[in-house]
């Protein structure tokens, strides 16, 4: 649609109803409108008037499986209506240019995707690993400008660099490949790009809940065709709410905590003559604590109790929202976050006791909620955010409550989106 006339639709009022449908919260559709019209003036004003496409992505809010993907585990996610979008236009050179919010230009010649070093953990990086992961699938891919704007929290566990990848994905089958793509190969592309060009080694979760969209149950057991469903539950409805909080902790120099995790599960496995946590069972591993622990560490062995019990627990989590048992799920989310803190142990950091914003949100989340809800890490752990089902009516007590510990802003009320990585204006 040519720039101009898609301003006037926004600002008439004529996308409402599809703004509405993807991000389902009525009180936030000024600011919709508002971040669309910016974002496309943005766009226009460097790359020029003409016609552009709209493509977004969301985030995720892991509900069950802390750690668990990244052992072809199973986990219960969910797409949150915080997204990334992306303004667009094809172009004929072999260049992809994209402007994320108020960055510097990236530049990606669609001749030279080959790996750099120099280029881990930059969004130059991911960008080429999604491209080269579509050559590599032998997808078409060409050259197109955008402009990218998100407002997925960076660091907060809901996956802003799979949103981006998801992103790039969905950008790259609409222009190029008919929106042909399948959501578990664009996930799947995103993954790999993080791994092999970003230089994380993470799970296929992040990828999956955010390039699927809704609330979803997936066992990764056979990584060449995870088994994904659908889960059909409206949280509202049973009078409770989803909240994140960041606690503001620093990301500084933790890759290597967070890479520890499935390294310590994976020697466990390794131990046991396989590649993942999800082909040994617990009384293998009960009977042979001793000889592992003289082999290996302690944290091994509790780090693999909890995938083992977190990964039966998340079937439970599953079974409860069936059965629409409010209760029994909320029970198990907090054995979930029992056992992240307790046996996982990815609530804080070692490096910097002094300072434990998760612990602290935790604590102070118990108190408030009395009983009456649950909460628990969420995401990679270690800093960033804590999780919290509230009831709907102590929301703006609980968020006012955080806020005042952890900043204005902090605490974040969110929903459940039903879309993935989708085109929204053609």
């Amino acid at each position: 649609m040519e720039i101009k006339e898609l301003l006037e639709h926004i600002e008439q009022g004529k996308f409402d109803n599809r703004l509405i449908d993807i991000y389902i919260d009525r009180e936030r559709l000024d600011y919709q409108r508002e971040r669309y019209i910016k974002a496309i003036k943005k766009f226009e004003q460097h790359y020029g008037a003409g016609n552009v496409q709209i493509f977004s992505a969301p985030g995720r809010s892991e509900i069950g499986g802390n750690h668990t993907d990244h052992q072809q585990g199973e986990v219960l996610a969910a797409a949150i209506n915080l997204d990334a979008i992306a303004v667009v236009r094809k172009h004929k050179e072999d260049e992809v240019c994209i402007i994320s919010g108020n960055a510097r230009e990236n530049r990606v010649d669609l001749k030279d995707l080959s790996v750099k070093e120099s280029e881990y953990g930059t969004t130059k990086a991911l960008i080429k690993g999604v491209l080269a992961g579509f050559v590599e699938r032998e997808y078409s891919i060409g050259g197109f400008q955008a402009y990218i704007t998100s407002d997925v929290l960076v660091g907060s566990g809901m996956s802003s660099s799979a949103a981006f990848e998801t992103l790039i994905g969905v950008i790259l089958s609409g222009l190029y490949n008919d929106l042909s793509i399948t959501d578990v190969d664009i996930a799947i592309i995103g993954q790999y790009a993080e791994n092999k060009y970003f230089g994380k080694p993470c799970g296929l979760m992040d990828q999956m809940a955010c390039s699927v969209g809704s609330l979803v149950h997936i066992d990764f057991k056979n990584l060449k065709a995870p088994v994904i469903e659908k889960i059909s539950f409206d949280m509202e409805q049973f009078g409770y709410s989803l909240c994140i909080t960041d606690t503001k902790g620093s990301h500084a120099d933790l890759t290597d905590e967070y890479a520890a995790v499935p390294a310590e599960m994976k020697q466990v496995a390794n131990y046991f003559g396989k590649e993942v946590l999800v082909d040994v069972t617990m009384k293998e591993l009960l009977c042979e604590i001793m000889n592992i622990r003289k082999n290996l560490s302690d944290r091994c062995v509790l780090r693999a109790l909890h995938f083992l019990n977190e990964n039966e627990r998340v079937k439970k989590e599953v079974e409860a929202l069936k059965k629409e048992d409010m209760s029994t799920f909320l029970s198990l989310v907090t054995s979930s976050g029992n056992s992240s803190y307790k046996y996982l142990q990815n609530v804080y950091t070692n490096k910097d006791v002094a300072h434990q914003n998760v612990s602290l949100a935790l604590a102070l989340s118990e108190i408030f909620l009395d009983g009456k809800g649950a909460c628990r890490v969420h995401g990679g752990g270690f800093a960033g955010t804590i999780q919290t089902f509230v009831k709907n009516e102590d929301v703006n007590v609980y968020q006012k409550y955080m806020d005042d510990v952890f900043g204005a802003g902090a605490c974040n009320v969110l929903k459940i989106r039903k879309y993935g990585g989708i085109q929204i204006v053609v």
